[in-house]
């Protein structure tokens, strides 16, 4: 199953309205698809310019190691030294917090991640979960 540009933008902007209904803080989310590349990144009004490489860096985690970002965190917590190397090979693109959530097909493969920043890490979450599921996929947290 590929990722089209539609699904894409759906996911952005209900993770979005899901902000707004939270009062969450000025959110910026990017799409990626299997392979790590962007297909949609959007920053809401008053969210700082550096938002971007955030965002990037916890879907990229969430594509690239097939763990979402919770686990991430979780292993780095556990492991700092593997995922430090990890955080090496990868060029220090990965972020390992909650935001970065990997898009699984139906039968479990890994179709791409979001990654969502602006407020805490938790409700970042939050908001792209409701965006995955507005687009009718499969979020992992």
């Amino acid at each position: 199953m590929n990722l089209s540009l539609r699904k894409a933008r759906t996911i952005i902007r209900k993770a979005f309205e899901k902000g707004a209904e939270m009062e969450l803080k000025p959110l910026s989310a990017v799409v990626l698809d299997a392979g790590g590349h962007v297909i949609a990144f959007e920053r809401q009004d008053g969210a700082a310019p550096g938002r971007f490489a955030i965002a990037h860096g916890k879907a990229y985690g969430a594509v690239m190691l097939g763990m979402a970002g919770t686990a991430q965190m979780a292993r780095a917590e556990q492991q700092p030294y593997f995922m430090a190397a990890v955080n090496g090979v990868y060029g220090g693109q990965t972020i390992p917090v909650p935001g970065g959530v990997l898009l699984r097909s139906t039968k479990g493969a890994v179709i791409g991640a979001v990654g969502l920043t602006g407020d805490t890490s938790d409700n970042d979450a939050v908001a792209a979960l409701a965006g995955i599921e507005a687009a009718n996929l499969i979020g992992e947290i």
